[in-house]
C-alpha cells in the first residue's frame, strides 16, 4: 500500500483551516501530512487506519492525528453502491503545532495544550464525547475570524481535560516512522533504532554504550520508558513489521526476518501480544484497504 503525501496547508491566511465534508464516501487514500487533523465523524461508518492500528469508526467519533502520522477512513462497501440514502460526512479541522506562534504554548497557561498535541503524535481517540464538545466542533464551521480562534482554543482546553481518551497508534510504529527526523535521540535509543532488525540486541551491549552496569542500565531504562528493555525492542521490531505489512507486498516469513526475529513462532506471539491480532489477520484487514485503493 502506497503512503501519500497530502498538501493540506491552509491558503487563505488562517492560523490554521475547517472543513465540512460532505462526500459519498471518505478519501480512500493510505496519507499523511505535516497538519495535526482533529476529526469529527457526523455521518458514516468503516474501518479507521491510524498508523499501526485498525478500529471501527463511526457517527460521533472525535479522533486528534498528530503530525506526519499515516492514517485512511475507509468507509463499508455499501457506501461505495452509488447508494443515494448513504453519505459520508466530517468536520475536519487541520492545523499546526505552531498555529499561534513558535513559543506559544509554552507560556504556563497553555502548557496542557501542548502536552495535548505531544500526545497526538500516536492519535488518539476520545471515547464518549460530551455533546457540548461535539456542538463546539460543528458550530466552529460558521464561526470567523477571533470568534473562530477563541472556540478552537476552548475545544482544545476541553479535549485536555477528556477524562477517557484512547492511544491508537503504538511506539513502536510512531518511532520507526519518525526515527529518521528524530535528532535528538539518545545513544542508546539510536544504537536500538539501528540494529534492532539485525538479530539479537542484548541488554548487556546497549548498557555498555550508556556506561553502565546491564542491572543498572535495566532499571533505569524502565523508569524512563515505563517497560522493560525487551518489551522495547519488541515493541519496536513489531511496529516495524506493521509498516513492512502496510507499505510492501512482503509475505510474513520475510517481515518476520526484516523485523529482526529468527524464529516466526516466536514473532507471530509478540506481534499478537503487541497489536492482539495475528499477522495473518493484520494482513486481512489490510487486504481490503489495498483493493479499495487499486479502483
Amino acid at each position: 500500500m502506497k503512503l501519500h503525501y497530502l498538501d493540506r496547508s491552509n491558503t487563505s491566511d488562517n492560523s490554521f483551516s475547517v472543513k465540512h465534508h460532505v462526500f459519498p464516501y471518505f478519501l480512500r487514500i493510505w496519507h499523511y501530512h505535516p497538519e495535526l487533523e482533529l476529526s469529527l465523524i457526523v455521518k458514516s461508518k468503516g474501518t479507521r487506519f491510524v498508523g499501526d492500528s485498525i478500529e471501527r469508526f463511526q457517527e460521533g467519533d472525535v479522533i486528534l492525528i498528530g503530525e506526519k502520522l499515516p492514517h485512511m477512513w475507509l468507509n463499508d462497501d455499501k457506501y461505495f453502491s452509488n447508494s443515494k440514502n448513504l453519505q459520508a460526512e466530517a468536520i475536519a479541522i487541520h492545523f499546526r503545532k505552531d498555529f499561534m506562534g513558535k513559543d506559544f504554548c509554552d507560556s504556563k497557561e497553555l502548557r496542557h495544550i501542548k502536552a495535548l498535541i505531544e500526545k497526538s503524535r500516536y492519535g488518539l481517540k476520545f471515547n464518549a464525547p460530551e455533546k457540548e464538545l461535539i456542538a463546539k466542533i460543528e458550530s466552529l464551521v460558521a464561526l470567523n475570524g477571533f470568534e473562530k480562534l477563541m472556540s478552537f482554543l476552548n475545544i482544545l482546553n476541553d479535549l485536555t481535560n477528556h477524562k477517557d481518551i484512547t492511544q491508537l497508534s503504538s511506539k513502536g510504529y510512531l518511532n520507526i516512522f519518525r526515527e529518521g527526523n528524530n535528532k535528538k535521540m539518545s545513544k542508546t535509543h539510536e544504537y536500538i533504532f539501528k540494529n534492532f532488525n539485525k538479530g539479537n540486541i542484548s541488554l548487556e551491549e546497549v548498557a555498555s554504550i550508556a556506561h553502565m552496569s546491564a542491572s543498572a542500565f535495566s532499571r533505569s531504562f524502565k523508569r524512563v520508558n515505563g517497560k522493560t528493555f525487551n518489551e522495547y525492542v519488541n515493541e519496536v521490531r513489531i511496529g516495524y513489521a506493521c509498516k513492512l505489512l502496510n507499505e510492501y507486498n512482503y509475505n510474513i516469513s520475510r517481515v518476520s526476518y526484516e523485523s529482526g526475529y529468527n524464529n516466526i513462532s516466536n514473532f507471530n506471539r509478540q506481534f499478537k501480544k503487541i497489536t492482539g491480532r495475528t499477522p495473518s489477520d493484520y494482513i486481512k484487514q489490510y487486504k481490503k484497504l489495498i483493493l479499495n485503493e487499486a479502483e
